[in-house]
């Protein structure tokens, strides 16, 4: 195995098949933001959402895709010039990945790609004594999206962070409270399959619990963006707290919690999650 990647895999104590096909998600991400990095990507894009949480922040919860917003908002964006930048540092690193866009249905702001390569071959590859093939299931595809808004509300302030592994590289990002921001709009407005993401809800609660504070220049205009609320609304912390609970009077929890169950280890975390619990927490924002 690569050094470089067994360096990686040191962080990770995997008990099962399902958290060594996380970790190597996340491995992948990780050089994907390098290789990204190499193509001087972060000039013109930011990094954000749960993987962000992620990789910069500890968030302690697997995360799925790669989130981006562009700086300035460009409808000729051309995400692909930057797909052979991923693919030389994901062959460096030994990973046999194809990235493809993703064709658009209908016309959005939202240009995504896909990285997709066989999961057998490299959890073998990673993890050279798995032979358990009872979770034989779960050897499909690996599937990682990465999203780039190319035409995003304005408002967003942003921070520089540094990775040492895969190789040493930086990855401009949205700050704490720009981050913070965009999770609640996604608690507001982003309906999975009818149901609001667990994972929303258990990103919030890490927020709240480092104090961060709410970047609501941005949130108003993502929420005027995804019209929510109207420009001429009022838009104020005690506002904002109204909004969340309207919004934690609604949830399914049970469906909340089945939703980000496999997303993390400790699930006895999620066992005091009610309506009660988040209106609660939700005094504390600032």
């Amino acid at each position: 195995m690569n050094n470089i990647i067994k360096q990686m895999l040191d962080k990770y104590e995997p008990k099962n098949i399902n958290d060594e096909i996380n970790a190597l998600k996340e491995i992948i991400q990780e050089i994907v933001l390098s290789g990204l990095s190499r193509g001087n990507f972060f000039n013109d894009a930011a990094f954000y959402g749960g993987t962000a949480l992620r990789i910069f922040y500890n968030l302690d919860r697997f995360s799925e895709d790669l989130d981006f917003a562009l700086i300035n908002p460009n409808k000729n964006f051309d995400l692909s010039k930057y797909f052979k930048f991923i693919e030389k540092e994901l062959k460096a690193y030994g990973l046999n990945l194809e990235v493809n866009t993703k064709q658009k249905k209908v016309d959005s702001n939202i240009t995504s790609a896909f990285l997709k390569g066989d999961t057998l071959e490299h959890i073998l590859k990673f993890f050279p004594d798995e032979k358990n093939q009872e979770y034989s299931h779960l050897f499909k595809n690996i599937k990682i999206k990465f999203e780039v808004d190319i035409n995003p509300p304005s408002g967003a302030t942003y921070d520089i962070k540094y990775k040492l592994l895969p190789s040493p590289h930086q990855v401009k990002m949205y700050d704490i409270e720009s981050l913070f921001a965009g999770k609640i709009h996604a608690i507001l407005c982003r309906n999975w399959k009818n149901r609001t993401k667990g994972r929303d809800l258990y990103d919030y609660i890490f927020f709240i619990a480092m104090k961060s504070k709410i970047n609501l220049e941005l949130l108003k205009n993502k929420l005027i963006d995804s019209n929510y609320i109207d420009e001429s609304s009022e838009f104020d912390i005690d506002t904002l707290k109204k909004l969340l609970i309207d919004k934690f009077n609604s949830i399914n929890y049970e469906d909340a919690k089945n939703d980000v169950s496999p997303f993390i280890k400790d699930t006895q975390k999620i066992n005091v999650w009610n309506k009660d619990f988040f209106i609660s927490i939700t005094s504390e924002l600032e």
